[in-house]
């Protein structure tokens, strides 16, 4: 297995999430590559993305409509995560819209602005075959335990 994920935003304004996720898979030293392409915009070119990615998992930031994570799923049957971002609406109406699916096209969803759980999620999703990773998350838990 890779252990590769993907990161995409819909806007280079979703710039502080996507670095907090990649901070994070730096931490892990999971393998990741991030960037910006619109599911409105620039549709034929995130096809094409998925189509040849070799990422395990991916991550879909998006706010307002928030559609890039869903059409991730679309796209792919490899897991998908979204990271609804505040704008419009305090970005309630972009956690609705990713968590809010069809049924057969499942996407996870979660907290606004969360995009370190995002990353937490997929290194738990890749742990499953990989057991240092497991390894390097129960040692990371620990850490957070109140003492």
């Amino acid at each position: 297995m890779s252990n590769k994920v993907a990161v995409i935003s819909g806007s280079k304004s979703d710039s502080n999430i996507t670095d907090s996720i990649g901070k994070v898979f730096d931490d892990f030293g999971v393998d990741h590559e991030i960037r910006v392409i619109s599911a409105h915009r620039n549709h034929d070119e995130l096809q094409e993305y998925v189509s040849n990615s070799d990422a395990d998992i991916f991550i879909g930031v998006a706010g307002l409509s928030a559609h890039l994570p869903g059409v991730l799923s679309a796209l792919t049957t490899k897991p998908v995560i979204g990271v609804p971002v505040k704008a419009a609406l305090g970005g309630i109406d972009s956690l609705l819209s990713i968590a809010q699916m069809p049924p057969g096209i499942p996407v996870a969803a979660v907290g606004i602005n969360n995009g370190k759980n995002a990353a937490l999620l997929a290194i738990a999703i890749l742990c499953l075959n990989d057991e240092t990773l497991h390894n390097k998350l129960v040692e990371y838990r620990k850490s957070w335990k109140i003492q």
